[in-house]
């Protein structure tokens, strides 16, 4: 009998998911950053790269000097490929450099998120209040 519970606790404990936030595919949570060769990005910073892979010039934003639920438009020109939401707040990337919903867009929860390859160049951000 005692075989059997050790068994069936292993199975349980073998499936069980590690975390109720899943990343997705392009997506790293918070718990390796730092392991891994992954840049860094100081606790409530958000950190665009340039390029996929944080690599290329790098722009960091803190809470202290952006407004929050306004659109954020990266330097003229500029666009970023990689980012790192470490800001504790949800943060929405734009396609587009006015925040418009007509280009691609998406929300990041603030826990942590690295995302080394984002799928559209990223011109314009929001950091929302939760």
């Amino acid at each position: 009998m005692t075989v059997v519970a050790v068994a069936a606790l292993s199975t349980a404990v073998a499936l069980a998911p590690t975390s109720a936030v899943p990343a997705g595919p392009a997506a790293v949570r918070a718990e390796s950053a730092g392991q891994g060769g992954l840049p860094p990005c100081g606790a409530g910073q958000l950190c665009l790269w340039q390029k996929a892979e944080f690599t290329g010039k790098r722009h960091v934003f803190e809470l202290s000097d952006t407004d929050i639920e306004s659109c954020v438009p990266l330097p003229s020109g500029a666009m970023a490929h990689a980012l790192a939401n470490r800001t504790g707040r949800p943060v929405t990337t734009y396609q587009s450099a006015e925040c418009a919903e007509t280009g691609e867009f998406d929300t990041h929860p603030g826990s942590g998120t690295w995302q080394p390859d984002s799928p559209y160049g990223v011109r314009a951000f929001k950091i929302w209040e939760n």
